[in-house]
């Protein structure tokens, strides 16, 4: 789908209400309390719902991120439409301007209850060629660089060569730190871990078992390729992250950095899926919903 035909389909709250309305229940309308599917529509309200077996009335929106939003469905599917189509990903700014939300904050939340949707879910653990680094985002430094560089964040990756990509924001780099990340993520049966030369690799490599292999390059004396084995595929990834950091987010607090390596994550695994846009939508409507107290530990202006 493109941008025009968005516009198209969707250019209003009915209609966006009604494709809500197929990609929830795609077999007819479900009562959100008890099950039944005896549902009937109330008065002219046709976007309210009740159930004949319970007399429990709802909507579609009921239990999903757009409840409780004083936003039109029309800028939630504009702002989820350009949210998945940015490859670098778009600000929050950006998104005020565009849809002329009237307030930042009001923006700011609305993009972050949709990275809030595009949260992994429980995955298959990473198989085959597997690549794992890490690096660090928060600015320029003018000491040290990388390991140990004062004011930055750490985000580790691992990257399946042809497959998924995961990244997480974590506060340090020690090998039982590494030993977690790669015993929830990388399969026993991996053909090949790949890792630089650090130590904390080599350490906590030994908790994947099984008869995978663990191959380092050797980055402390400039070698970046030998052959098959190198970490290009996973620093490629970082490359990316830290494109939409400069270029479009600019600033991210290290509270909230996690959900952007999130959208960067699912839209990256996504970025050859056609119907990356019903899925976010369905992603909106499945997960629960994320209040500015619960987001910013404030209350709302």
């Amino acid at each position: 789908m493109n941008l025009p035909e968005l516009m198209k389909n969707y250019n209003c709250d009915e209609d966006c209400r009604a494709y809500l309305e197929t990609l929830r229940w795609p077999n007819g309308p479900v009562c959100a309390k008890c099950g039944g599917k005896d549902i009937t529509r109330i008065g002219g309200r046709s976007e309210v719902l009740r159930c004949k077996e319970c007399e429990h009335q709802f909507t579609v929106t009921v239990g999903s991120v757009f409840q409780d939003s004083h936003l039109p469905l029309t800028k939630w599917f504009m702002a989820t439409y350009l949210i998945c189509e940015a490859k670098k990903g778009i600000s929050a700014l950006q998104i005020q301007r565009t849809l002329g939300i009237g307030g930042y904050k009001t923006a700011w939340h609305l993009c972050h209850r949709i990275r809030h949707a595009m949260m992994a879910t429980t995955s298959e653990p990473l198989t085959g060629t597997v690549e794992m680094d890490e690096t660090y985002v928060g600015g320029k430094s003018h000491g040290k660089r990388g390991r140990g560089a004062a004011g930055k964040e750490i985000v580790i990756g691992i990257r399946q060569r042809n497959g998924e990509l995961r990244m997480f924001h974590v506060s340090d780099v020690m090998s039982g730190t590494m030993a977690k990340y790669i015993k929830e993520n990388i399969s026993k049966d991996v053909e090949v871990l790949i890792t630089d030369d650090f130590s904390s690799y080599r350490t906590a490599v030994g908790v994947i078992g099984g008869k995978g292999k663990h191959m380092t390059i050797n980055h402390s004396s400039h070698v970046h390729t030998d052959g098959a084995i190198h970490t290009n595929t996973i620093e490629s990834a970082f490359s990316l992250l830290k494109r939409g950091i400069i270029g479009s987010w600019h600033r991210i607090s290290a509270k909230h950095l996690a959900s952007y390596c999130n959208e960067m994550c699912f839209r990256f695994n996504q970025r050859n899926n056609p119907a990356l846009f019903s899925l976010t939508l369905c992603r909106l409507l499945e997960a629960d919903t994320l209040t500015f107290d619960r987001l910013t530990g404030k209350k709302a202006a």
